[in-house]
């Protein structure tokens, strides 16, 4: 069969002539006329098998025979897990409709939204997007489902695994309920079958290889090898087989981080690529690996999910993956369009569980090379630390005893507190002691650097503490308003004596002003004790004293009961506010 036979218009042939493309692969062969008739449809096929031009091609031809609505509505939306597929689905939608008057644009997270929405605003008609930046251009209002006729949920069951179920949801209430739903994936399990029925309506079913089939033109090889050597076997055979290109994966993206630089320490090129990647640093290693400027890709299965890579010659699972299906998915990367290709996995003790679930998807025992350089030596599952923050102990570092738990008969009976409660007032309990009075002759400890007072405030100028008692201060109204200068302070101007004529100056008498200063001397050339300044620093900053029955204030009782808000500083540093004198009253 021909393209010409599944009755494409001439701007389809031409564009797909111009591609290279001569005849249809099974699935576009089966899909094609079943979605041009209008029909939903469920479709599975293995990666490299063209599903990408079985629904662009009658997706393209359906809205150029119909007549747009007004204003350039979005009318056709394909919905991707990944940003690498989405820009491939892109791609495809620019080469086989650049000969209709067709827009198309891509939206997807990790870069910038503005070009996007800037695209968004000039109309698109069909728009190929990421669940995540899709909802979040819905909720700001750039993107109006509406209007669409064709719904396309690609790679369904990578969809799944990565938890993007509810994100499709959320965009299944976008759109309207009369509408073309067409559903594809490279695996069927059970998920994806209940999803197809809760989507699709009397779909039309392409299944154009069994789920668990494999590519019989892939070698396929199996090595034992303990995890920690195998960055050295995967070394040792990207040197030795005749490996022009080769993707490898791992489980974790650490991991695949951690193999890149292996291998370059070893002077191998090679480069990762994983979700945590910038999308430039993705799309700069992916241009670099498809020119052959860096001949090995690592790579997370989601983020190579739907990778497009012309005449892969290997894959290397350097993890075995959890999931069976994963598998032929992993080993799909090469012998794509009947291509041959090689597909080499590891195995240690650990993921032994997994290659048995495998073998038994495909059917048949993966064939196991066991003459090698580092067959395994651990045959017991890796269990790992309880606490993951704690290093690993050393070489020669003993095993900690465990703590013997107390006995009974030596627990010491509590201290009496050297200060017990007065009466009427309770005890109080897990408070600090206070500290002990000041002994003449002594300094008080020096506070740790940045350590301002309570909760690290600057002190404050309107309290003090002095003779272990509080005192409580009136603040300014001023004080208590934010971002208020406080008002000027009239003060008169001392008398200056005017200064001498320049050259008249009497230098000697300026020297000795300064070395008295220096020395610690006043003004009149007499000694300063070291505590003398500090003490007349404080009597300028705290008011006269006076005591009353009530405590020590610096005000009188009757300005205590006229004001609405008292502020106590304790001695330990809290900070308690009363609404009243009578609150404060009864609390003292």
């Amino acid at each position: 069969m021909k393209f010409t036979d599944l009755t494409l218009i001439p701007p389809l042939l031409q564009a797909v002539t111009e591609a290279g493309y001569t005849q249809p692969s099974p699935i576009q062969e089966k899909a094609i006329p079943p979605v041009l008739a209008g029909r939903d449809l469920l479709g599975c096929a293995q990666t490299g098998t063209g599903k990408t031009a079985a629904f662009a091609l009658p997706i393209l031809q359906l809205l150029s025979a119909r007549k747009p609505p007004a204003g350039r509505p979005i009318r056709s939306l394909i919905l991707t897990p990944t940003r690498e597929l989405a820009l491939q689905i892109q791609e495809s939608f620019e080469i086989y409709g650049k000969h209709l008057p067709l827009r198309s644009t891509v939206i997807f997270g990790g870069v910038g939204q503005a070009p996007q929405v800037a695209q968004l605003k000039r109309g698109v008609d069909i728009l190929v997007a990421t669940p995540g930046r899709l909802n979040d251009l819905i909720g700001q209002g750039y993107v109006k489902l509406a209007e669409v006729e064709i719904f396309v949920l690609d790679e369904a069951d990578r969809m799944l695994d990565m938890g993007f179920v509810q994100d499709v949801k959320k965009v299944l209430k976008f759109l309207p309920e009369k509408k073309q739903t067409l559903l594809f994936s490279a695996t069927m399990p059970d998920e994806i079958i209940q999803l197809a029925d809760s989507l699709l309506h009397k779909p039309a079913k392409v299944f154009v290889t069994p789920v668990s089939s494999t590519v019989e033109k892939i070698d396929q090889s199996l090595y034992r090898v303990d995890k920690t050597n195998k960055r050295r076997l995967l070394a040792h055979l990207l040197r030795a087989e005749n490996v022009t290109s080769a993707l490898v994966f791992t489980r974790t993206k650490h991991g695949a981080d951690r193999v890149a630089r292996e291998l370059n320490r070893d002077g191998i090129k090679a480069m990762a690529i994983h979700g945590n990647k910038s999308q430039n640093a993705r799309q700069d290693a992916l241009a670099r690996f498809k020119d052959g400027r860096v001949p090995v890709l690592i790579a997370t299965d989601i983020a190579a999910r739907g990778l497009d890579i012309a005449e892969l010659s290997h894959v290397f699972n350097y993890d075995l993956p959890n999931v069976p299906e994963t598998y032929v998915h992993r080993i799909g990367r090469t012998g794509r369009a009947g291509h041959g290709g090689t597909a080499v996995s590891f195995c240690c003790y650990d993921e032994l569980d997994c290659l048995k679930d495998i073998e038994k998807l495909i059917g048949f025992k993966v064939p196991e090379v066991t003459e090698h350089d580092w067959p395994m030596q651990v045959f017991e599952k890796h269990v790992p630390a309880q606490n993951p923050r704690q290093g690993r102990p050393g070489k020669n570092e003993a095993a900690k005893p465990a703590e013997k738990a107390p006995r009974a008969d030596a627990a010491k009976p509590a201290k009496k507190s050297a200060n017990p409660p007065r009466e009427n007032q309770p005890a109080q309990t897990g408070k600090p002691a206070k500290p002990p009075a000041k002994q003449p002759g002594t300094r008080p400890a020096a506070k740790p650097r940045g350590a301002a007072g309570p909760r690290n405030q600057p002190p404050d100028p309107y309290s003090a503490v002095r003779g272990g008692k509080a005192i409580v201060t009136k603040r300014p109204v001023w004080s208590t308003l934010p971002d208020v200068a406080p008002p000027a302070k009239k003060t008169e101007s001392p008398a200056v004596a005017p200064r001498a004529p320049a050259g008249k100056t009497d230098g000697g008498e300026n020297m000795a002003r300064n070395n008295n200063r220096r020395r610690g001397k006043g003004r009149g050339g007499q000694q300063t004790q070291p505590g003398q300044q500090k003490k007349a620093d404080d009597k300028q900053k705290v008011p006269e004293i006076k005591k009353t029955e009530n405590g020590v204030f610096n005000f009188s009782d009757e300005e205590l009961a006229a004001d609405d808000s008292l502020q106590l500083i304790r001695r330990d540093g809290s900070d308690t506010k009363f609404t009243s004198f009578e609150d404060y009253m009864k609390n003292h």
